[in-house]
């Protein structure tokens, strides 16, 4: 091998050459549709459907992917949030911060554009455009050192992490090996004692069918008030819930600090749609959870979910991060020694390539880390320009 051909096939730092981010772009990605939450067809001014229509730029519906290029030939790809919204933020105002810069300044780079955005940020939209960033810098990272991330966060803790499937069709799941269950419920508390009973056949009916030893948990998404939920926990006790997460309205602290002291019979889990670390160190000063969900890719990616980490650690508080089954959140889990499980991410969905590319090996309930170096994500042009949405 000549000595150019052997400086080609090192990675970037062992060759010393010095890195700078050559372009930044981002496209809205949806990985799955708004159908989910319904739709902008109201029946007059007081249907209760303007409360659940989420628009475009929530949840999958509202993904974005980030792609940095540098000077030496590198591509990383990061997932965040936020829709045409938060690709609007990047175009116009973070994309500033990043072009000539050091890529590997990762830390730097977080803290400069939190600081920039704070005056219109700190939480939603301009943390989610963040998260992408600062995941596409991951993956850089990784591509640069020739290793896969988890292995510069130390290594990983486990050998395979535990799905849980988000969805309901426990069966499903059960058909693939996995052992523990999120049902979405349907009842708002405004239903009253009519729609407790619907949840509670739902309930029933899925212990019913994955068994006696088999973990079921269930999601409000945040539709109840602390009395609703009271009345729920006392009525579900029979069906051992895991945990309920998202109970009440995430700005409803005061809640779910009541919560939290008087329930007993289960776990109240929080924090899908709490941003940074500041947000965290409120929820738990608060005592406000009993289990944290930050979701990589909308928090403030994986800097500030390292943060995060530590703080849960510290109050010895479970993390299960939302939507940990991405390649994303699975190198973090994998490296993470308080987390135990993740999220379902593609299993039984209707996603699409892009979402394949972000899945990580899944088999028998569990999912399995691989070698390739940064988040091994694998994404094309040909992939972006078919799935991107202009």
């Amino acid at each position: 091998m000549t000595r150019r051909a052997l400086l080609a096939a090192l990675p970037m730092a062992a060759q010393g050459a010095l890195q700078r981010i050559d372009s930044v772009r981002a496209w809205v990605m949806p990985l799955l549709g708004t159908g989910r939450f319904g739709t902008a067809n109201f029946k007059g001014a007081f249907d209760p459907a303007r409360s659940r229509w989420f628009g475009p730029f929530s949840q999958l519906a509202g993904s974005i992917l980030v792609e940095i290029k540098t000077t030496g030939g590198l591509t990383g790809y990061g997932l965040g949030g936020g829709g045409s919204a938060a690709v609007h933020i990047i175009d116009t105002h973070l994309r500033d911060l990043l072009v000539k810069a050091d890529p590997s300044n990762i830390e730097l780079l977080w803290e400069q554009m939190y600081s920039s955005s704070i005056f219109y940020g700190r939480k939603g939209l301009a943390i989610q455009a963040i998260s992408g960033i600062d995941l596409a810098l991951w993956d850089l990272a990784g591509k640069t050192a020739g290793k896969p991330v988890y292995q510069l966060l130390g290594g990983v803790t486990k050998d395979k992490v535990a799905v849980y499937l988000t969805g309901k069709d426990v069966e499903l799941g059960l058909r693939r090996g996995i052992r523990s269950f999120k049902l979405p419920v349907d009842n708002a508390a405004h239903e009253g004692r009519a729609g407790m009973k619907r949840t509670i056949d739902q309930v029933e009916a899925a212990r019913k069918a994955i068994g006696p030893d088999a973990e079921l948990m269930i999601d409000a998404l945040c539709r109840w008030d602390v009395p609703h939920t009271l009345e729920m926990v006392e009525r579900l006790a029979p069906s051992r819930l895991m945990f309920i997460e998202e109970p009440l309205n995430p700005d409803d602290m005061a809640g779910y600090a009541q919560l939290c002291a008087a329930v007993r019979s289960t776990k109240i889990a929080s924090g899908e749609h709490e941003y940074t670390r500041y947000g965290f160190e409120n929820l738990i000063a608060r005592k406000a959870a009993h289990i944290l969900q930050p979701d990589i890719t909308w928090s403030g990616g994986l800097t500030e979910l390292r943060k995060i980490a530590a703080l849960a650690s510290a109050n010895q508080l479970p993390l299960i991060p939302h939507r940990g089954g991405s390649v994303y959140g699975l190198h973090f889990i994998l490296a993470t020694a308080h987390c135990s499980l993740a999220e379902s991410f593609g299993v039984g969905e209707p996603g699409n390539e892009i979402m394949q590319a972000m899945s990580p090996r899944f088999a028998d309930g569990f999912l399995y880390s691989g070698d390739k170096p940064g988040f091994g994500v694998d994404i094309t042009e040909a992939l972006i320009r078919k799935h991107a949405k202009v």
